[in-house]
């Protein structure tokens, strides 16, 4: 009898250790199985891997000719790095520009003044200024008409009716044809402020442009004409004038020897967000600061060593 039990206890001794040995086995077996499966450590992380998330949605933007030119150009660059990203580019002048931003009708106004130059106290306050670069407006005229220079008293009284031919300032016997912009135009505004020292046009000598490509056009096909353009519009068609012997040049600007400047502003109302932040954000950037301001005949506000107020 105790044979018999020392024999069942030696078996079932025996069963459990191989059932044990099995057990630890098993869970080797599984640990290295996962271990296998598991990403190698130098591996990175999905979220680090991922690419950079882009714009999209759309907006549009409004106003200023003067500076549609540089708008365009970053628009179609911003919209191949953001496809899902539409940017829509309008003139119709500053006028229209803060206008139409301030009542909802665009993301963004581009105006060359300050938003209180053209709206009330409390329309303006509703706006947050954007100023991408700084742009320079020089007298034109036709290439034909024989004259370098004009002095600002000679500027304002022919813009003014009171100088009707070019023989009076040193040109030849030969009617001045005066090419103006809408009222509601920046460039104007400008031009008003600081190359006729604020005095008013007189009515009914000029023929009136909305546009400034239509103001080049214009001019160059004219005989005897002047007018005024930004100078990211002038080109070899419109001679520009030196005025009171300064030439209209980025390097005068940005000393202070020549006054015809304003700011270029893209106002949002209220802070910018979504699609306009990013597209504003590009402005800034140095692809377009120092890229395509500078090619397109544009300064970038941080090389001007004057500055100016409302």
């Amino acid at each position: 009898m105790k044979n018999s039990l020392s024999m069942k206890s030696i078996a079932l001794a025996a069963a459990l250790t191989l059932g044990v040995s099995a057990l630890f086995v098993g869970c080797g077996q599984k640990a290295a199985d996962n271990k296998s499966q598991a990403p190698a450590a130098t591996q990175a992380p999905a979220a680090a891997t991922k690419a950079p998330d882009t714009a999209s949605g759309s907006v549009t933007a409004v106003g200023s000719t003067a500076l549609q030119p540089l708008v365009e150009s970053a628009a179609k660059t911003f919209m191949g790095k953001n496809p899902n990203a539409k940017v829509q580019v309008q003139g119709g002048g500053s006028g229209t520009g803060l206008t139409q931003v301030q009542q909802g009708g665009a993301d963004i106004g581009n105006s060359d003044l300050f938003a209180e130059e053209k709206l009330t106290p409390e329309q303006s306050k509703e706006l947050v200024d954007h100023k991408v670069c700084v742009v320079g407006i020089a007298t034109v005229i036709n290439p034909k008409v024989k004259v370098d220079n004009l002095t600002k008293q000679q500027v304002i009284d022919i813009f003014t009716g009171k100088i009707t031919n070019w023989k009076d300032v040193g040109g030849n016997d030969q009617k001045i044809v005066i090419i103006n912009r809408p009222a509601s135009s920046g460039t104007r505004g400008t031009f008003k402020k600081y190359a006729l020292g604020g005095a008013d046009e007189a009515s009914g000598l000029s023929l009136t442009e909305d546009a400034s490509g239509t103001v080049r056009k214009t001019v160059a096909e004219t005989d005897g004409a002047i007018s005024y353009l930004a100078l990211s519009y002038i080109d070899s068609s419109v001679k520009a004038v030196k005025y009171d012997n300064a030439e209209p040049t980025a390097a005068n600007i940005k000393e202070g020897k020549y006054p015809i400047w304003a700011y270029e502003h893209m106002y949002t109302k209220g802070e910018a967000k979504g699609v306009a932040k990013a597209f504003l954000d590009y402005m800034m950037t140095d692809e377009v600061q120092k890229k395509l301001v500078v090619d397109l005949g544009y300064i970038p506000t941080t090389e001007m060593k004057v500055t100016r107020d409302k």
